[in-house]
This record gives C-alpha cells, sequence and structure tokens, in this order.
C-alpha cells in the first residue's frame, strides 16, 4: 500500500499532522508511507521511520503554474492508494485533482467535496483534552479503520549526538545543574501573535521570584533586539539567572536544546508544540485571536495549562469575529495583563518544579 499525507503550513502544523504518519505506520508496518510539506518544516521531522519519503512543497510551486503541475504530475506517477490531505487549501486542491489516488481524505468544506472519495466533519469544539489540532487529524483516520489504538502524542527524535552537544553547550554557558531549566518561548511568529515585551518581562520577573531556575530565552537572530528588550526590562536579580546568550544554531539544536530543559512557558508556537513533542510540560500564553480551543492540546490543568484574555475578560469578545479579534489584537493584548495569571503560573511552577 501507498499512502501520501499533504500538510503545508507552519511547523506547528506539520509537527502535529505527523501523528497521521505514526499511526498509519503502526496500522500498516509494511506501507510506503510519504509526506508532502514546506521545505523549512523538514527538521521536525528527521528521525522519523514512519515516513518513507519526504516531498517537498517549496516555493517554486506556489509561484509557478507550471511547477505546481509538475509536482502534481510526479505525485500522480507514484500511483498512491491512499491520500490524505490535511491541509485542505488551493495549493493542495490542485495536487488532489491531478493525483488519481484512489481514495481521498480530507474535511468536509462547501465547494470541494467532489474533490475526495471520503469527507469528513471539520468539528467546530473538542471533545476531549488533546484540542481540537489533534482531534482534527485523528479523525482523518476513522474512514480507514485503522483498528488499532492510536497514539495522538507527536513525537521528535533526538540523536545522541544531538544531546551530547546541547549538553557540552550547557557545560560550556556554565548552566547551573542542581537547578531546573525554564525555556522562554519569548516571540511569537508574528507580532500579532507575541505577548507584550513589557508584560513578558513581569512574566519572567514572577518566575524568577518564585523558583530558584535557570531561564533561557528562546529567539531567531533576527530577533536579537525584541529578546534584548525582554532581558533589559528584567530585573537584575532576575537577570542573573538568564542564559541569554546560549540559542541553538539552527531548529535542530535547539529541539536538543529543548529536550535537555525541565519546563516551556510562554507564546503559542512552534517551539511549544515542540516541547511538547519532547513531553516537556508547558504554560501557553494565547494570542486574543487565536482560539485556546484548537491549539490548547494535551490541556490537564497540571502538565499542560493555558491562558487566553477570554478567560478573564470575556466581555471584550462579545460579538467580535476572528478577523475583528485579529485587527484589534495589539490593543486586547494590552488588556491582558500578567496579573491576571501569575495564580496560575505559580500553580504549574509548584506541579512541575517544586516536586
Amino acid at each position: 500500500m501507498k499512502i501520501l499525507v499533504i500538510q503545508q503550513k507552519m511547523i506547528g502544523d506539520v509537527l502535529v499532522s505527523s501523528i497521521i504518519c505514526n499511526n498509519l505506520r503502526i496500522a500498516y508496518p509494511d506501507a510506503q508511507i510519504d509526506y508532502l510539506v514546506y521545505s523549512s518544516t523538514t527538521p521536525v521531522l528527521e528521525g522519523n521511520s514512519s515516513i518513507d519519503n519526504i516531498i517537498l512543497f517549496e516555493e517554486k510551486h506556489r509561484k509557478s503554474k507550471k511547477e505546481l503541475l509538475q509536482l502534481g504530475l510526479q505525485i500522480r506517477n507514484e500511483k498512491y492508494d491512499v491520500l490524505i490531505d490535511a491541509y485542505s487549501k488551493l495549493e493542495s486542491w490542485v495536487l488532489v485533482l491531478l493525483s488519481n489516488a484512489k481514495r481521498k481524505i480530507s474535511y468536509k468544506k462547501p465547494g470541494r467535496n467532489f474533490l475526495y472519495t471520503d469527507n469528513i466533519p471539520f468539528e467546530s469544539y473538542p471533545k476531549t483534552n488533546l484540542g481540537l489540532a489533534i482531534e482534527r487529524r485523528l479523525s482523518l483516520l476513522e474512514p480507514i479503520d485503522l483498528q488499532i489504538k492510536t497514539d495522538p502524542i507527536p513525537k521528535l527524535f533526538v540523536s545522541d549526538k544531538e544531546n551530547q552537544d546541547a549538553i557540552a553547550l550547557f557545560e560550556k554557558h556554565k548552566v547551573q545543574k542542581g537547578r531546573k531549566t525554564i525555556m522562554m518561548s519569548l516571540l511569537g511568529s508574528e507580532k500579532l501573535k507575541t505577548y507584550p515585551l513589557d508584560f513578558m518581562a513581569k512574566v519572567v520577573d514572577y518566575i524568577a521570584d518564585q523558583e530558584d531556575v535557570n531561564i533561557l530565552f528562546n529567539y531567531f537572530p533576527k530577533q536579537l533586539e525584541s529578546a534584548k528588550t525582554v532581558f533589559n526590562a528584567c530585573k537584575s536579580s532576575t537577570q542573573e539567572k538568564i542564559y541569554f546568550d546560549l540559542l541553538g544554531d539552527d531548529l535542530r539544536s535547539f529541539i536538543a536544546i529543548m529536550n535537555q530543559c525541565d519546563l516551556i512557558i510562554g507564546n503559542d508556537g512552534g517551539a511549544i508544540n515542540m516541547a511538547k513533542a519532547l513531553e516537556k510540560p508547558s504554560f501557553i500564553i494565547f494570542s486574543p485571536w487565536i482560539e485556546k480551543k484548537i491549539w490548547a492540546t494535551f490541556e490537564d490543568g497540571i502538565h499542560h495549562l493555558s491562558v487566553h484574555l477570554k478567560d478573564f475578560r470575556p466581555d471584550l469578545f462579545l460579538d467580535k469575529t476572528e478577523k475583528m479579534l485579529k485587527k484589534d489584537a495589539l490593543s486586547l493584548y494590552e488588556e491582558f495583563k500578567p496579573d491576571f495569571f501569575s495564580d496560575r503560573i505559580k500553580l504549574f511552577l509548584n506541579q512541575n518544579i517544586s516536586k
């Protein structure tokens, strides 16, 4: 059997959708399972034996109809038995149409159902604490009836060398071994997904006041100025606990560094999803325009907690569409005071550090 899973988009999406491949591998150990993703997201798939071939969707496929057509014909030549489209946008519809796969599975959405043999309801509310991001992906496996107990947790694989390199990096920066280490998801993928920097500094201060811990900042070199803004706004007693220059060179080194940390706190995004895949406890501060019910995965009130402005000020969300919330995101963020959830951070730290 030959199966193709499609998931363009960001790192978090690709990592979460890899659970489709993982469960297919358990059910069909001898199948060929291929995964079509953006080239920038492949580091989160390294070492995953559930995936036989990674097919890259590149910038040229987006810019050139000819290149997109050629990719579609390449997929058709593979003669897939099953195609699972977890993306379901224009880019993937063209590939699905050209694929000639015997069975094509995606979400039920108006105007595109003719493309697929199986159209699965796109649920609006989660049924469990897995969160909609996980539940929706698993629902795409229902038509195949896998006859296994599905595993909902995405996986990351860190090599011995990567772990050793991260340990060496910790030693080089003289990270205190007797203390737990917290990774701060300092900055979101865009400004509209980034908790205000002055507020984030207060959160970091609060963590440092509560616990004797090592604190790492997750940021890209291009985000250095924003990271410095947070660092400089922290109290000097907090700054002493921050290892500001302990950074990875790329996504794989971040994964290895995160593997040496004990938990993660901060903005929703790829870093949080990677930490969860490494089975690290997480505390998420959601952007006001993002729906918590989708990405608050594995929420149990102990190892995984999250906060959203709507939890504290539901009045600000009355009769507001996602488009309106996105437009007002920055002003809404200013209403999302760190004091609102300091008790929840304290609870999270107590449950995951103080033991």
